[in-house]
Order: C-alpha cells, then structure tokens, then sequence
C-alpha cells in the first residue's frame, strides 16, 4: 500500500504533457487526463486526431459551441479549428495503423517499469473502463507513447507496480510517464525520474511507486 501525496491537478498534468509535444506533430489523445490537453495548445502547431474521425480537433467545447456530432475519445463536446476535416473510422484507422501518429497519449490503471501498461479494465473491482477499443493499435501505431495518469488510486494504492495485475493494453511500448508527482522516462534499464512535483523529493515520488527509480542526476522540479 502507497499513500496519498498531494500534487498537480488533472488539468496541470495535461500541461505539463503539452508542454513534452512538438510543433508540427499529430497527436491522439486518449481517454481521461490526455483529453484535457486540448486547451493547453492554442496557437501552436500541434494538430489533434480523433479515431472517431476528426483531425484538427480544438479545445473542449462550452455553451453554444457544444455539437455532440464532434466529440473526444471521451465523448467530451470539442470545438472544430480552421482546418478541420472529417472522416470514417476506416480512414482514421488507416492514419493510425499506417505510422502516422507521432505521439499517443494514454490514460492507464497500472503501469511498470518496462513499460507495459494496462488501461481498459479493472477486474479486482469488476470495473470496465468502455472497452480496449482503438487503444493497442494506438499503442502499436503510435511512433511515442506517453501516458498521463495519477500516479496512485485514490485509496493510496500502487498504480507504477513491479507486475501489471489487470489486463495489459500494450508490452513495452511507453516512452514517457507523466503523473501528478513526477515525470518519469521507461528506458530499456527502468524508470528514470527526471522531475518531481513543487514541494516533493525524489524519496517522496519512490514511497508511492512499487519500482526502484533510477534518479536522474539532474532531476529538477517540474516546470509549468
């Protein structure tokens, strides 16, 4: 069992994963905390692909710009940016499986240290989150992953463990890991934590993660 350490909010988190994209890249956002990273890109670069079938998806809809007919992956309302074009799931599939996503960013239930992560059911609480999905070819397709989650449940427990325990989505494909605590490279010799939360140490981050961290010698305090 972990404890509850207090640090970014959800929505600071997908800045914090805004701030990792490159201009000029195409980006999938998954599920939960990714879908927020929406509002933190306006003026940049960065063009946003739906598998629902939408590319150059905006910022979440509010009020009169809510059209339930253009929605995120979590049947969120978005807005349309100049640009904006529409397909079906073929085409959009077609993006995906052929490579041209450069980066996927995923929600997750349990991740480990050689990067597998598990995010679409939890059957210790009979809990299914949807289905899987496009998530494994998003994964597969995807050139980087990054996943972006809270980095325990909300009772304190492990969700950065030694041996995933739900169904995986994807073995050895996440690059990044960005939580409320820390941002955390998955290299082929761990997990290297490169930058902690205001107010938090190195030792603070390894309390709440079942791994051995490796710390970076230049670990810094995230930057927003």
């Amino acid at each position: 069992m972990a404890k509850k350490l207090k640090g970014l909010s959800r929505e600071l988190i997908a800045l914090r994963v805004a701030n990792e994209l490159e201009d000029g890249t195409y980006v999938n956002l998954g599920i939960g905390i990714p879908t927020l990273i929406s509002d933190w890109i306006a003026g940049r670069d960065i063009i946003l692909q739906s598998e629902i079938g939408m590319l150059k998806t905006g910022p979440l809809a509010t009020g009169d710009e809510v059209d339930q007919d253009l929605i995120n992956a979590s049947c969120q309302a978005v807005t349309a940016l100049p640009g904006s074009c529409y397909f079906d799931i073929v085409e959009s599939f077609a993006m995906i499986r052929g490579g041209h996503i450069d980066v996927a960013v995923m929600g997750a239930l349990q991740i480990n240290d050689r990067g597998d992560y598990a995010g679409w059911s939890n059957p210790a609480r009979g809990l299914f989150v949807g289905n899987i999905g496009g998530s494994m070819d998003l994964c597969a397709g995807a050139r980087k992953l990054f996943i972006a989650m809270e980095h325990t449940t909300r009772e304190g427990e492990y969700k950065i463990v030694k041996k995933l325990t739900y169904p995986a989505t994807a073995i050895g494909k996440v690059n990044k890991l960005f939580t409320d605590l820390a941002v955390i490279d998955i290299t082929p010799q761990g997990m290297v934590l490169r930058e902690v939360a205001p107010g938090l140490t190195p030792e603070d981050v390894q309390s709440v993660t079942e791994p051995r961290l490796i710390i970076s010698p230049d670990v810094r305090e995230m930057a927003l």
